[in-house]
């Protein structure tokens, strides 16, 4: 490309071209110019283009390199990606059997939960059953509304800590027989049984007629008035006449006299002459008699009898007027609590405690 074009042939006769031509006559030529330039301008695209593949196989040469790189770093992490997904899986076929073995363990104590809170409402509705059972009991033997209204309560209680719906009617029935207990008439039984108490403890103190005796001479003097002192005894006051002095003791001799004769005979009415001959022993089982019937009295009103009641509290009456002195402040005393004992009305039809109990029964025979 860069050979210069061959010069005509001056010893041929027919060249009309003269026999010298310099370089500068052949650099003026067009043609040479045109070819210069696009031979400067080929030798530029080849150096650039030369320097630009330089560049580029430099340039690809270390993408090749920084690929490579990160392909190892990717084959490395790939490894450890894998090893650790193999960890990994084995972790989770732990996790998965252990995940398997706490279901069944769950499901297991699930259902013991179900059964020990069955077993548990069965135990717990089978001691309220056996305690309103005896509250029933006793309030239709012995009329104890306070202590079954106690057990009710317990009852209620008991039920409301477990907070189940399915007791709600349980809960209603006992709810009834509280308010049919509620609504009763009140019988104050334990001041009752104290007024009771109390007779029995005078019944020792009270006076019988078999015990009246008379009073002695030397008492009757205590308290006889006292003689009048004798005359001239003061200073300054003029002795009585002799006269005077004798008939003071006249008169008080007298009176002494007649309080003695008075003490020797006793006029007095008794409707039972056999009450006068009671012995000492027979006077004692008399009075622990008395004290037999008030602990029945007692006890017919602890348990709302009440025609024992009455019947024991007339017996003790009829003695008291028969046996021992009605004048004595100590034995009207004893009546007139006796008869404010017999005005009390024991007669008082009690409620039962079937719905509670029917209620408790139903829901255990539920499948």
């Amino acid at each position: 490309m860069n050979e210069l074009p061959p010069l005509p042939d001056t010893t041929s006769p027919t060249s009309p071209v003269p026999a010298r031509a310099t370089l500068g006559d052949l650099l003026q030529l067009p043609l040479v110019k045109v070819t210069i330039v696009l031979l400067l301008l080929l030798a530029a695209l080849a150096w650039s283009t030369h320097s630009r593949f330089g560049r580029l196989r430099a340039e690809t040469a270390r993408s090749l390199q920084k690929v490579e790189a990160t392909t190892n770093e990717t084959v490395a992490l790939a490894r450890q990606v894998q090893e650790q997904s193999k960890e990994l899986q084995v972790k989770v076929a732990a996790l998965e059997s252990r995940q398997s073995e706490a279901q069944s363990q769950q499901l297991a104590l699930e259902q013991l939960y179900q059964d020990l809170s069955k077993n548990r409402d069965e135990w717990a509705l089978a001691e309220i059953e056996q305690v309103l059972s005896t509250a029933s009991q006793q309030l239709q033997l012995a009329g104890n509304v306070q202590g079954a209204l106690i057990a009710l309560q317990n009852a209620d209680r008991s039920l409301s800590r477990n907070d189940k719906p399915q007791f709600i009617t349980i809960r209603r029935a006992i709810a009834r027989d509280t308010d049919k207990l509620k609504a009763l008439p009140g019988i104050d039984v334990a001041g009752l049984a104290v007024r009771i108490d109390n007779v029995i403890t005078q019944i020792d103190t009270l006076p019988m007629l078999s015990d009246s005796k008379p009073v002695a001479p030397a008492d009757l003097a205590r308290s006889a008035p006292r003689a009048p002192r004798a005359a001239g005894t003061a200073a300054g006051v003029a002795p009585e006449p002799i006269g005077a002095r004798i008939g003071q003791l006249w008169t008080l001799w007298t009176v002494e006299m007649w309080d003695e004769i008075r003490q020797l005979i006793r006029v007095r009415r008794v409707d039972t002459p056999e009450a006068l001959m009671l012995s000492p022993r027979e006077a004692y089982f008399t009075r622990e008699n008395l004290k037999l019937r008030l602990l029945n009295a007692r006890l017919a009103l602890l348990s709302r009898n009440e025609a024992a009641f009455r019947s024991d509290l007339e017996t003790v009456q009829d003695a008291l007027l028969k046996y021992f002195d009605t004048r004595a402040r100590s034995t009207q005393a004893a009546q007139s609590m006796l008869r404010q004992l017999q005005g009390n009305n024991l007669a008082i039809d009690m409620p039962t405690l079937a719905d509670s109990l029917n209620a408790v029964r139903t829901y255990k025979a539920k499948p």
